[in-house]
Parts: C-alpha cells; structure tokens; sequence
C-alpha cells in the first residue's frame, strides 16, 4: 500500500527575540544633518553600532547581524528618531555627545506571537516592480527596479505580501510573504521623500512609503521571520523594519 502524504500542521505560536535602540538626535548637529543628506551616510551611521561582531568588509555583515532600521524627523523641533533592531546588542559611544539629545534607550524585545493575535505596526518600504527585460541591463545594479509612486500602488504591493490562514509563506512570483492578513480597507499609505547619495554613490535613490495599520497573525513562524529580517528591498537602507506593538 502507498503512503499518503502527511501536512504538517502549521506552528501555532512562535517567539521572536531582538534588541531594539531608539536614538533621539539633534537634526541641526553637522553628524546628523549628514545623515538626512545622504542614505550611505545614514547606513554607516547605523552599523558603526555594530563594529567586531564580523570580519570588517564582508559583505553580509547586517544580514548576519540582522541590522534593520528605521528613522523619522520632526523639521519643527529639529530631532531625529532612529530605531535600530537587531539580533546583537549594539554600542553607540561613537556617536558624538552633542549629537544625541539624550542617552540611547535600548530594550530587549522577546514576546512570543500566536496565531489569531492582532498587531498594530508601522513600516517604511521600499516598495517597487521588476521592469520588463526588453533591453539588456543596465550598468546601475537597480535599474530594473522601478519604484511604486503612488498609494493605491504601495497598497496593492504590500497586499501581494500578505498570507490568509491556509496559504503557503511564498505567492506568486516567489513573493514572500509575512505570516499575516490584513484588511486592505484599513491600511493608511504615506509616500516619503526619496533618499539618495552623492559621489560615489550617484545611482542610489530610495523610493520610500510608510505603511500602517493592524495585522492579524495567521503563521507565526512566517511572521517572525518577517520580522527578524525585514520586508522588501532597501533593507541597508532603512526600509523593511516592521515595527509592531
């Protein structure tokens, strides 16, 4: 007689552990104000954190560390807020004095989510679609990426990205998904600024989008992927984090 084969049931609970620090700043300080100008000095910024953990130069570093970042600034008050999460503790003494306005707050995340669970959460993506290969590549490693521009867009991005109770953790196209469904009607989409860099970085543009609203936890084990390694293209970038509470 032949065997059957057995689904194995889907986790019903799974535990996520991170440290998050959140780093308030002065905008106006000369180290920050560089940071805002320019997304490779923002990324050297956040994983200057991190130094020793792995070999100088190698090329997985933040993936290793599971370094993701998020940051956001009030013009008016003239601060900046960066939440950086990630799988070692981070030191920021190299941080000059003056720039921070207060000491780094740094928690231990470790809470354990389980299906039917509802989430809040924020993110900021990196939301884009793969361009049609009719001409050969260019020479830019993201030319054939091209940014979503509008909220409807970002929305219909993010959707593809979300995982009903009896659905695989990959969908079409290799998407991955993230352990979670959501109703769209509910979701708030926020268009950002672009970030870029100067020389030697001129190709670097960052489409950005924030998105927020409240997740309903159908994979835990998928979920808690999603939120160790970030969502989306852009992660070196401070795209990806999904904060939720």
């Amino acid at each position: 007689m032949g065997h059957h084969p057995v689904n194995t049931p889907r986790t019903t609970a799974a535990r996520f552990v991170a440290t998050h620090s959140v780093l308030t700043m002065d905008a106006r300080h000369p180290y920050v104000a560089k940071s805002l100008v320019d997304a490779q000095d923002m990324h050297r910024t956040v994983m200057n954190g991190f130094r020793g953990w792995v070999e100088d130069g190698d090329p997985t570093a933040r993936a290793q560390m599971g370094v993701l970042s998020t940051w956001s600034v009030d013009l008016k008050a003239a601060a900046l807020v960066l939440v950086v999460q990630s799988r070692v503790p981070g030191d920021w003494s190299r941080i000059p004095r003056a720039a921070l306005t207060g000491k780094p707050h740094v928690i231990t995340v470790d809470r354990t989510v389980r299906a039917g669970d509802v989430l809040g959460f924020r993110t900021v993506v990196n939301p884009t679609r793969s361009k049609p290969t009719g001409k050969p590549a260019p020479e830019k490693t993201r030319g054939q990426r091209i940014p979503h521009s509008t909220p409807d867009h970002v929305k219909d991005w993010f959707v593809r990205r979300l995982q009903a109770e009896d659905e695989p953790a990959t969908g079409e196209g290799g998407v991955a998904r993230i352990g979670a469904t959501a109703d769209p009607a509910t979701l708030g989409v926020r268009m950002l600024p672009t970030v870029s860099s100067p020389a030697p970085h001129k190709g670097l543009r960052i489409a950005r989008a924030e998105i927020r609203g409240s997740l309903t936890v159908t994979d835990p084990e998928t979920l808690v992927t999603a939120l160790s390694n970030g969502l989306g293209h852009a992660r070196a970038y401070s795209c990806g984090l999904i904060l939720t509470r």
